[in-house]
């Protein structure tokens, strides 16, 4: 059964790839990189958090250790696809990687993570609410 979620994890890696392309497109241009961070951030919160919730509709988590769990090892995947990708494919350096997780500058990006983390548990808890 993990190995599902393992597999849900990928379209989620496309999801924030173009809501990336979308602020940097788009609105990104308009309004600054940290303002275009912090929204790019909350859509991406948003985009994600209906993918997890009609996924936890299709196969739903079986229980909360799972879905932390799960939540967990997302966590993990998304931290090394962040790190591996951006470092090795886009050429970004550590440092600026790192900088993005400075949340007293403005950079929102562990918000997103800690959703991630989450969200099973989240829509696993409500999703048990609705069944009863």
């Amino acid at each position: 059964m993990i190995a599902r979620y393992i597999l849900i994890w990928f379209p989620m890696v496309l999801i924030a790839i173009l809501n990336g392309a979308l602020r940097d497109t788009w609105y990104g241009k308009y309004i600054g990189e940290l303002r275009a961070h912090q929204i790019s951030t909350l859509t991406g919160m948003v985009l994600l958090g209906v993918y997890i919730w009609v996924i936890s509709r299709l196969w739903p988590l079986e229980s909360r250790r799972q879905a932390l769990v799960v939540g967990l090892i997302w966590l993990a995947m998304t931290v090394c696809f962040e790190f591996l990708f951006g470092h090795y494919a886009a050429g970004h350096s550590w440092s600026r990687l790192i900088q993005d997780y400075n949340i007293f500058t403005g950079r929102l990006w562990a918000l997103l993570l800690i959703w991630v983390a989450f969200a099973p548990y989240v829509f696993y808890r409500l999703h048990r609410k609705d069944s009863n």
